[in-house]
């Protein structure tokens, strides 16, 4: 099949008919890819939980691009043109949110803060308001007013399911991409290299920060979430 593109842990391939398929691979970066390990079965972790909670949503109301999930590190989706606008949502302060404003790290946010980030390497993802966005011509005004909406309802979803299972959702990344009709639904994927998972009880962290700041145990915590995603 012939490549699309080739991101820093995942590879999309052309599938014909209005298709593609994503692989997930083992690969895992911070700091915009100046930090990068392979770490074995990630890929394929990431893919099956993503995976479960795009079905979720889709049975909630939410459409996504997900058609089939090949096991053991592949999607078969609809082929969409993605919206270069990641849409952000945050439930408890921590990360950049506390080096950038006074919140206290570990503070509920009620309501939840949404924020949209320039989706560009070159420009290392900086924040965006709607008037940059529509500037520089990412989207239309009603394309982020239907992004903020879905990924609301999104957070809503996913934070009674995750708190069923002992995790905190505390914060997470969107990616939404226009189908040939011009529909904006969910793209990309939703796993622990996109949100911050917390342990409801201790607080301990389940995500990909175990990698950016060496603590260790990353497929262990990763594989600890997907046990509790499939449950």
């Amino acid at each position: 099949m012939k490549t699309i593109t080739t991101g820093k842990v995942k590879t999309v391939y052309d599938a014909g008919e209005g298709k593609a398929i994503i692989e997930f691979r083992d690969d895992i970066t911070a700091g915009d890819g100046a930090k990068k390990e392979a770490k074995e079965g990630k890929g394929s972790i990431n893919a099956e939980i993503s995976a479960r909670l795009l079905r979720f949503l889709e049975e909630k109301g939410v459409k996504t691009h997900l058609k089939e999930f090949v096991r053991p590190n592949k999607f078969l989706v609809t082929k969409v043109e993605i919206i270069p606008v990641e849409v952000i949502l945050r439930n408890i302060a921590t990360g950049s949110l506390v080096r950038r404003f006074p919140f206290e790290e570990g503070s509920e946010l009620n309501p939840p803060i949404v924020e949209f980030g320039y989706k560009n390497d070159d420009y290392h993802d900086p924040m965006l308001n709607n008037d940059i966005a529509l500037a520089l011509g990412l989207c239309t005004r009603d394309d982020l007013t239907v992004m903020r909406r879905l990924a609301l309802k999104v957070n809503d979803l996913l934070k009674e399911f995750f708190f069923e299972r002992g995790i905190l959702l505390v914060d997470f990344k969107l990616e939404f991409g226009k189908t040939h009709e011009g529909e904006i639904i969910l793209a990309d994927e939703i796993s622990p290299d996109t949100c911050r998972f917390w342990d409801s009880e201790t607080r301990e962290v389940m995500d990909k920060d175990r990698f950016r700041k060496d603590m260790g145990s990353v497929i262990e915590f990763y594989s600890e979430v997907r046990r509790r995603v499939l449950s």
